[in-house]
């Protein structure tokens, strides 16, 4: 059998007038986080560990903020996208994990919500995906507010006859 493990960390600033998604769930807040696409802290650390497990690069190398037909995109298209990629290389995800940093707003309540949209866009129980939240204790930019961050591990397996990598 061959397993595989990625980490993929991610950070976005908070800027006013845009609209908050963690974990492809919309989330009531004064202020969005700011990047080329909705800025989904949740999605873009999952997607790196995902591509990280395969060798296969990162977000950045296959949804380049340099292209225009993915300013504004939802992340979970993305995620979708890095499915189909692992797919390609003869791999699927067997289990997700993700540490969010934010010291407002509170993330239980939607978490949830959140691990219902990151199982369905993966093909996978959501049994297999951890999400959970905490602050950083007033330490650092995240500690003062200044954005969100967020921590993922993904295992994945070459599907049976898939090609070797």
């Amino acid at each position: 059998m061959d397993f595989r493990v990625g980490i993929g960390i991610d950070f976005h600033r908070f800027a006013p007038g845009r609209r908050l998604v963690l974990g492809g769930v919309d989330i009531p807040h004064d202020q969005g986080l700011l990047g080329h696409s909705d800025a989904d802290v949740v999605l873009h650390a999952l997607c790196d560990a995902l591509l990280g497990a395969a060798a296969l690069g990162d977000i950045g190398q296959h949804f380049p903020p340099t292209e225009e037909r993915w300013r504004g995109i939802a992340s979970v298209v993305l995620l979708r996208r890095v499915r189909e990629i692992l797919e390609g290389a003869g791999f699927r995800p067997l289990q997700v994990d993700v540490a969010v940093v934010a010291e407002k707003p509170r993330l239980a309540p939607y978490i949830p919500a959140m691990r219902r949209t990151i199982a369905e866009a993966l093909g996978m129980p959501e049994a297999a995906v951890s999400v959970k939240a905490t602050t950083a204790e007033g330490m650092g930019a995240l500690g003062r507010g200044e954005g969100i961050g967020a921590w993922a591990v993904a295992l994945i397996q070459r599907a049976e006859g898939g090609p070797a990598r």
